[in-house]
């Protein structure tokens, strides 16, 4: 059993993969303790999993752990990376990985320096219809890729309270944009490698007290291909989430992010499917799409244990600072109306 502590409960996804690894004692992950800033919340949590609850993160981080899931607010990774780090455990980082460039730096130095194993935690890596989708456009089984468009959404617009929520904190998370929009930012970069340029658009549409809720971004690559990703953050309901336009046939994904699953569907409708030129008919991929967001979510537990138990990363140190990279080019791009370099160094200023 490999033992792991929990620095920060902030993003509850923690709860699904915890569940699962909690629920199926053979991925062999014993989650032994946890810490947290906020008292209720780490009371609160502690007592669901029935683990120990820490008074300091010195204090976990002197227990008898090998591994640390840090998901606090996203304001904290770096210190608390830093930490884990130099205690030498290994790491799991949720996402982005950090507000800034400069606090990216840190992470990426702490975790070479100590020689400590890591890995960010992005479930679009571990979903099988999107690990078909990418082996199909690196393996050019539809030929050359042209048009990539993901939409990513959340209905965030119609919560309860979320301007009083952290992710809604200019201290905690910047803004909703710069926490969400990281995953299909990072998804991108993992099928098709860095793009060169950018430009964005971003808006306020809903409350002012959640700001940029509405945003798109084009990202241009060496070879001309466009990638299209857009983020709705006042979006109740679509269900197409992915587009692939190739030159020999089309990729369509459906029920891929929290307002495709939360709608009813046409009875045995295909999740993933493709188009081949030629062909008469569409291709199911035969992959079923989850009944929820939350078993999404918990399909990244065990991809996680294999890593913990000395198995390969989801996504290294190195690529987890490209995908916020990725989130602040489109800062420079909409605040400066221009399409900028993902290599502009002004993206250290943001």
């Amino acid at each position: 059993m490999i033992r792991i502590g929990i620095l920060g409960f902030a993003h509850g996804h923690i709860n699904a993969i915890a569940a699962q690894w909690q629920e199926h004692p053979e991925l062999g992950v014993q989650i032994v303790c946890g810490w947290d800033h906020d008292t209720a919340r780490l009371q609160q949590h502690c007592e669901k999993f029935g683990i120990a609850a820490c008074d300091s993160v010195q204090q976990l981080l002197g227990s008898d752990i090998e591994a640390v899931a840090i998901t606090s607010e996203t304001s904290l990774h770096a210190e608390l990376a830093e930490a884990a780090a130099a205690a030498k455990k290994n790491i799991i980082l949720y996402k982005p990985m950090a507000l800034t460039m400069e606090q990216a730096d840190r992470i990426v130095r702490a975790v070479e320096e100590n020689g400590v194993r890591f890995t960010m935690a992005w479930q679009m890596r571990t979903d099988p219809q999107n690990q078909l989708m990418r082996s199909m456009i690196r393996e050019e089984k539809l030929g050359k890729t042209c048009l990539y468009r993901r939409r990513h959404a959340l209905p965030t617009h119609i919560w309860p309270d979320f301007e009083n929520a952290w992710h809604a904190s200019p201290v905690y998370n910047r803004d909703i944009f710069a926490d969400d929009s990281s995953h299909p930012f990072d998804m991108m970069q993992w099928i098709f490698g860095m793009p060169e340029t950018v430009s964005c658009e971003m808006s306020t549409m809903v409350n002012p007290k959640i700001p940029n809720d509405n945003a798109v971004a084009l990202f241009r690559y060496a070879d001309g291909m466009i990638a299209e990703i857009t983020c709705s953050f006042t979006c109740s309901a679509s269900e197409i989430t992915t587009e692939v336009y190739c030159t020999e046939g089309t990729i369509q994904q459906y029920f891929g992010d929290n307002p495709a699953t939360r709608l009813p569907r046409v009875e045995k409708m295909p999740g993933l499917k493709w188009f081949r030129e030629g062909d008469a008919d569409w291709t199911d991929s035969g992959i079923p799409s989850p009944a929820s967001h939350g078993a999404r979510l918990g399909w990244q537990a065990a991809p996680l244990a294999e890593f913990l138990a000395g198995g390969p990363e989801i996504c290294t140190v190195q690529e987890g600072r490209n995908s916020l990279r990725l989130v602040l080019a489109c800062y420079v791009s909409a605040r400066e109306g221009r399409r900028v370099s993902v290599n502009d160094p002004k993206i250290y200023d943001i």
